[in-house]
């Protein structure tokens, strides 16, 4: 029981060490896009080059690139904003399978915790990308919009790229989560916008950071 405690204890010194490197490195980040999407998805996959160019589009109007720091449409965010000069900041996750770090990144932070992770993600975001993916890119969606949703953080862009993806999710939270079982409100589906054309997700970014110069979220 002694050695169970003592583990718990240095586990909390852990956490708060990955949280310290995480605000050290990215405090001065400055105005920053959060992409998220599948480690899967292989380069020569239509949503891979449309990571890339959105990343092209949105380093070019100055703001850094966010990403999981691995392969798939992680990779074509960070490949984007480097072959634009920009910052591509990794945040890696330390797993069993399919996360390895990208050689695009420009500022890279390794986590042991996905819950830091995520804080990372969102605190030094000034709107979110998401792309298909799987379960993690799901969980990261509906982390994004609940802060939103209960006002944790500010209300931010959050575009879902994809409509042939993401649409029968759409009209499930429609349908079932709103309609039939009266989950959530009407206001909440216009938290997001789905759209498949990455010049309308470059240009509403671009214009809502000139409208409210703000940089991350205050917690």
């Amino acid at each position: 029981m002694d050695d169970f405690r003592k583990e718990e204890s240095w586990r909390v010194f852990r956490i708060i060490s990955e949280f310290v490197d995480g605000v050290e490195v990215l405090t001065t980040l400055g105005p920053a896009v959060t992409i998220f999407g599948s480690a899967r998805t292989a380069p020569e996959h239509p949503g891979y080059e449309a990571a890339r160019q959105l990343s092209h589009k949105l380093s070019r109007a100055g703001f850094a690139i966010i990403t999981g720091g691995g392969p798939g449409i992680m990779e074509a965010g960070a490949r984007g904003a480097h072959e634009q000069g920009g910052q591509a900041v990794g945040l890696n996750i330390k797993l069993p399978m399919e996360q390895h770090p990208n050689r695009f990144q420009s500022v890279q932070l390794e986590f042991r915790y996905f819950f830091i992770r995520k804080v990372m993600f969102v605190k030094y975001a000034s709107a979110f990308v998401i792309m298909p993916g799987g379960f993690g890119t799901m969980d990261e969606f509906f982390e994004v919009i609940t802060l939103i949703q209960t006002e944790k953080i500010r209300t931010v862009p959050v575009y879902l790229y994809g409509r042939a993806y993401w649409q029968g999710l759409i009209d499930w939270l429609r349908t079932v989560m709103l309609e039939r079982e009266n989950n959530i409100s009407a206001p909440d589906l216009d938290l997001f916008t789905l759209t498949d054309d990455i010049d309308q997700i470059a240009e509403g970014i671009r214009e809502f950071h000139l409208r409210n110069n703000a940089h991350t979220n205050d917690w």
